[in-house]
């Protein structure tokens, strides 16, 4: 592949301008097993090399482990790269597959001052409120919100799994650059809602597990059998059982795509997704993970894919074909509240 640096786009309309494709950070400290460090670094590298200018993570990664893990490739590249993280989302280290949401001011500003010391940075580019806590207003957290940017800790504001509702609710307190969702050929819930709302408002859509959590590259044959024991894919109802053997089957239109491109399965599914930048008229910067540089050099070359009419419509019933939920508790999702 050439080196070639993807294409930019603004996040909203007043947000940071950013490649077209962003790098999920998680999996380098968090959440999908053992990883390497050194090459996780080498990654971020390489990423950027290539245009990739939007680097994902939260303080719910490894408890604050993947922002410090960030904190010296931020160090060496500030004035280069778009830092976002989130705040809202506690996972208790003796019980890593509980979750406990926290909008209330209090919170907020605690959470803040931890994520710049741990990022060494003195303002946070991108700051979500990771999940949404019912219990409290969400024109109080982002009125919260709106005070980091007068006081300069923060520069812009996203959302993450909010319905339309929320969404609408939230940016007439102040303008918001992102919204955070699940989207994938997977994965379509936002769809009926979410992304007409953030189109209607000039906010862009940040999807994250555009790959349905590594699910569409094709790489597993018996899901549950191949993850590791701390993998929280564990845990996820389309990777258990029977469920996981019935999507395994819904790649084959996916495969037949990525022959007549002489492409890989993954990079048609994060093609699909960058399509629906022109499908709904808004703009999109999906965040794939991974923590090999091989992979971001195939994730990048994505972008230059273009997806016939024919292909699209044969990749269109996929997700309603999709056997069980995205997440074991779909109440903290959009699709769970709207």
């Amino acid at each position: 592949m050439t080196d070639s640096r993807i294409p930019t786009v603004r996040l909203g309309e007043s947000g940071p301008e950013v490649g077209i494709q962003g790098l999920g950070c998680m999996g380098m400290s968090f959440a999908y097993g053992p990883s390497d460090a050194e090459e996780s670094r080498a990654t971020l590298e390489r990423a950027l090399e290539l245009g990739v200018t939007l680097y994902d993570t939260a303080d719910a990664y490894g408890n604050g482990e993947n922002e410090r893990f960030l904190a010296p490739f931020l160090k060496a590249h500030r004035d280069e790269v778009v830092i976002a993280t989130k705040f809202g989302l506690v996972v208790p280290p003796d019980d890593p597959t509980r979750r406990i949401i926290r909008n209330d001011p209090p919170y907020i500003r605690q959470a803040v001052e931890a994520s710049l010391k741990r990022l060494d940075v003195d303002v946070i580019d991108l700051y979500y409120m990771h999940r949404r806590d019912v219990n409290v207003p969400i024109e109080e957290t982002v009125g919260i919100m709106a005070d980091l940017v007068r006081e300069g800790k923060v520069k812009h504001l996203g959302l993450s799994e909010v319905t339309a509702e929320e969404l609408r609710a939230a940016h007439a307190v102040h303008p918001i650059a992102a919204v955070q969702s699940e989207w994938s050929l997977f994965s379509r819930d936002i769809e009926a809602h979410v992304v007409p709302a953030a189109a209607e408002l000039g906010v862009a859509l940040v999807p994250y597990s555009p790959l349905g959590r590594g699910f569409l590259t094709g790489g597993f044959v018996h899901a549950e059998k191949e993850l590791t024991g701390d993998d929280f894919r564990r845990t996820m109802p389309r990777y258990r059982g029977e469920n996981a053997a019935a999507n395994a089957a819904l790649l084959e239109p996916i495969r037949a795509v990525a022959s007549a491109h002489g492409a890989s399965l993954a990079q048609i599914a994060l093609a699909w997704v960058q399509q629906r930048a022109s499908v709904h008229g808004l703009p999109v910067v999906q965040i794939p993970g991974t923590r090999r540089p091989s992979r971001v050099e195939e994730n990048v070359a994505a972008t230059r894919i273009v997806l016939t009419e024919e292909e699209l419509s044969l990749l269109e019933p996929i997700a309603g074909r999709v056997v069980g939920d995205r997440y074991p508790d779909m109440s903290l999702t959009s699709a769970g509240r709207e």
